[in-house]
Order: C-alpha cells, then structure tokens, then sequence
C-alpha cells in the first residue's frame, strides 16, 4: 500500500465511523431502529447524490477493495452472531402457532417474488434466468431477527405473547430463508458443482465433531465463568474456517458463519453466553458492519431513476409487504389470535433490515440481481423496515398500551391459560443509547 492510500482508508474509515454513528442516533430519535440510519448513511455516500463525487472523495476506487474485505469480515462476524442467537428454546409452547406464522409469511411472499421476477426479467435480463426467479422469491421472504428484536423491546411488546410468537416465528423464518438461499445459490451457479456436493460431510462435521467440541471448551467445570483469550481464538478461529469450507463448497461464507454461530453451545451460562456476543460484536457494530453499509450503498444509484423504475419499485413493495403481512395475518387467525393481535404480527414480519441487505449483496455479487434492481431491492428492504415502527404506534393507541396490543387469551394448545399468562403481558422499557451494543439490536 502507498502512503495515500493509507491516508485515504484512515479518512475514509472516519467518515464512515462518523455517518454511521450520527445518521444510527437520528433514527434513534425519530423511534426507528439504528440500522435504518446507517443502511441511509450507506446510500447518502454512494453515486446517487451529486454523481459520486463524495464517495470519490471520502473512498478512492484504490481502497474499495480493502473496505470490501472489512466489510466481509464484519458480515461474518453478524452472521455468526445471528446463528448463537437463534435460541429454538423459543419455540416452547408455541411451536404450531409459530411454524404456521413462518411458513406462510415465507412461502406465499415467496410465490409473489416468483411471479414479480417473471414481469421483470423481461427488463433486467440475467444468465440465469431460474435463479433469478428463484432468488427475488428468496429475497421477499426475509424477517430480520436482529432488528425485530430491538423493535419488540424497543415497542413494549418484548414480554408479551405476541412478541414471543413474533420472535419464535423469526427463528423459524430465519432457518427457512438462509436454506432457501443457499439452494437458490446453488442453482445460480455460485461454485463447482462436485464441491456443492460435499455439503452433508460439511455439516456431519460441523455437528457431530464441533459441536461436542465446542461444548467440551466451554464446559464451565473448567472455567470460573469468565471467557479466556484461549477459548476466543478457537472460536474465531473455528469461525473463519467455517466460512473458508462454505466458500469453498461453492455457497457462501456466510452460511458457515451463520452455521458456526447455530452449533455453538448452549448449555452455557448467559453470561458466557453474552461475553463471547460481545466480544464479537463490539468491533463489528461500530466499525465492520458500517463499512459493509458504505460499500453497499456504493453500488447503489438512484440518480437515474424514472417512472419506469419508480412502477417496479411500488410493484416490488406490493409483492414484499402484502405477501407477509397476509401470510402471517392469515396463519395467525386461523390459529385463534385476535384479528387486532394478527395485524401485529403480520407487521412485525414484514421487518427485513439487515438481513435483507446482506442477501441482495450476494444477489449482486452472483449477477443474478442486475444493479438497477438492486438499488430498488435496497430501498424496499429500507421502508419495510422503517414502516414498522410507525404501524406499531398506531396500533398501540388503538389497543390503549403495549400490554392490551401484545396479549390476549385463547384456548388453543400453544397457548394454555395459566398463572403466568399474566406475566406475559409485561411490558419491556425501552432500552436506551448504552444498550445499543447488546446482542438483538443490529
């Protein structure tokens, strides 16, 4: 490296530690989650405002490179965090309700994205014609886990029954969607087929001999409590080589981040549990994922933007928002909740944030998705998540509090009427600016 590029990545990662922060607080102020104003802070340094020249002068072309790789590294890094997060231990007494709100909010916006995919391949014509059908359905599917988290928290709605439904529907989504994906990759075409094969001893592996060991490392007999350096570097270590096998096996690095995150132990105490999010997520929070937004939003030109594309962007929407909202809207009531509840959780799965972007990233880097298409992708996944906020608060007002919107009472299996149903209707206060690196908040 030059000495101006050296100049340039240290100006260029300010900027970028700067926007992220300033642009997070502003959402934060206005009652969106952090991650609308960093994904905007993303888009407001790319081509789209005056020709590119901030992003030209904050990130030359000859260090894009080395802000991908962070970038990189920082995805791995949330994707592992996504997969220790996923606790199925939420799906405990809510296990028909909450597959039936999953699977429907997937499969019916999946259909939708098909159909939409059909209109619009006819003006952004790839390769690969049955992976583009395929991955725009993938792509309307998703519900941020992460972000619903904070919302649920954030709302009030964190201890309440339907909030548990909302996270235990999530986790499921969560599982559904990434095994879509990496189908819908290796029909693309993301790698050798003969590698894409070796798929089953990848996994065989990962939960048969790393899992066990990972659970002999962090067997608390051994321990006081308290995360040891030595046990960091077998985790991150164990992490990068995860995301090396996936790559290699011709999916993508994420899902063996996303996979090492699921097989890690959880038999462990919450508070190793929250030490090694931490640890993981601090670096990543504040700068990697900001520079993953940056180098996101650098592919993203809106300048030339006509009426044509402003009808495939409402049509996009129309497909993303009503294929969820009425898959869940329709599982919900079919399982016995309120029609007021229903239309909660309907609004709580259309939630896409993060994840959104990191799927459509891939779709970009695959040439399935041409990069007209994803500049709208990119901006429905930023109103889907933006709108849930606002939604919510018209809802509570009509309910008359977070605990009358989040709780009711039923006699179906999934939900029996106990002593602690009250408990369930408690409401979360919401976090403030020193939670925002906690686990669940991205």
């Amino acid at each position: 490296m030059t000495a101006h590029q050296i100049e340039s990545l240290f100006i260029g990662l300010a900027a970028i530690l700067v926007l992220s922060r300033v642009l997070g607080a502003g959402a934060r102020r206005i009652g969106q989650p952090p991650v609308v104003g960093e994904i905007l802070a993303g888009l407001l340094v790319g081509p789209t405002l005056f020709g590119g020249a901030v992003a030209d002068f904050l990130f030359p072309a000859d260090i894009r490179p080395l802000l991908t790789a962070l970038a990189h590294l920082g995805l791995a890094l949330f994707m592992f965090v996504i997969g220790y997060e996923l606790d199925l231990a939420l799906l405990r007494g809510k296990e028909r309700i909450a597959a039936s709100v999953s699977l429907c909010s997937v499969l019916l916006p999946f259909g939708l994205g098909v159909l939409l995919a059909l209109y619009l391949s006819r003006s952004h014509p790839t390769d690969n014609r049955t992976g583009f059908l395929l991955f725009l359905g993938a792509a309307m599917s998703v519900t941020a886990f992460p972000v619903l988290a904070r919302i649920l928290a954030d709302s009030g709605l964190g201890r309440t029954r339907v909030g548990g439904i909302a996270l235990a529907s999530a986790a499921i989504d969560d599982i559904v969607a990434w095994s879509l994906l990496a189908a819908v990759i290796t029909v693309s075409g993301g790698g050798a087929q003969w590698t894409t094969l070796l798929a089953p001893v990848y996994l065989a592996v990962m939960f048969l001999l790393v899992r066990p060991g990972l659970r002999r490392l962090f067997d608390e007999r051994r321990g006081r409590g308290q995360i040891t350096a030595d046990q960091l570097i077998v985790v991150l270590g164990g992490l990068m080589l995860s995301c090396w096998a996936t790559e290699w096996l011709g999916v993508h690095f994420v899902f063996g981040a996303f996979l090492f995150g699921v097989v890690m132990p959880r038999t462990t105490s919450e508070r190793l549990r929250a030490q090694v999010v931490d640890r993981f997520e601090y670096l990543s929070r504040l700068l990697l994922l900001p520079a993953f937004f940056v180098v996101a939003g650098l592919q993203v030109d809106l300048s030339r933007t006509g009426l044509r594309s402003l009808g495939e962007l409402a049509l996009i929407l129309l497909a993303a928002i009503s294929g969820k909202f009425l898959g869940a809207y329709a599982a919900s009531r079919l399982n016995g909740v309120p029609p007021l509840q229903s239309t909660v959780l309907a609004t709580l799965m259309n939630t896409r944030g993060l994840t959104e972007i990191v799927i459509l990233a891939i779709g970009l880097q695959l040439g399935v998705l041409t990069p007209d298409l994803y500049a709208l992708m990119v901006v429905m996944a930023l109103i889907t998540t933006a709108m849930t906020g606002p939604l919510l608060h018209l809802l509570r007002r009509r309910a008359g509090g977070s605990q009358a919107l989040g709780a009711y009472a039923d006699r179906t299996p999934d939900a029996p009427i106990d002593a602690a149903a009250g408990a369930l209707g408690t409401a979360v206060p919401p976090r403030g600016d020193a939670d925002v690196l906690q686990p669940g908040v991205k």
